[in-house]
């Protein structure tokens, strides 16, 4: 399964808005579970979040309950949250005609794009 960075985002936020500070039950429309329990688990493996490996030897992929967001998961939330930023910083990288990018360059590239406009003001 290819890492999808519009699924990461939507879980961030979604996981960030949640009034406790622990995660809610991830559903996102439009995804399936494998696909949800996969980037939960990249959102721990990566950093941006804590949770349990509740993989399962008959599961197809990993399962993984996110807990909360760690310091770098609300960060990617406040450089990510911005919907024009978002639009702008990933057209640019299909215009420079790359499928994708690390998650820590999408990052600096939409903390550069954050930090040009708050130059421009």
């Amino acid at each position: 399964m290819k890492r999808n960075m519009d699924l990461i985002r939507k879980m961030v936020l979604l996981i960030e808005d949640h009034p406790t500070g622990w995660a809610p039950e991830v559903k996102i429309e439009g995804y399936t579970a494998d696909q949800i329990g996969y980037h939960s688990y990249l959102l721990v493996d990566s950093g941006l979040a804590v949770g349990d490996n509740l993989t399962d030897s008959g599961d197809s992929g990993p399962c993984y309950s996110i807990k909360h967001l760690t310091s770098a998961g609300h960060d990617f939330a406040d450089s990510a949250r911005n919907q024009y930023v978002w639009n702008e910083v990933t057209e640019d990288i299909k215009e420079k005609g790359l499928p994708s990018v690390t998650l820590d360059i999408l990052k600096k590239m939409l903390d550069k794009a954050i930090r040009k406009r708050l130059d421009a003001e």
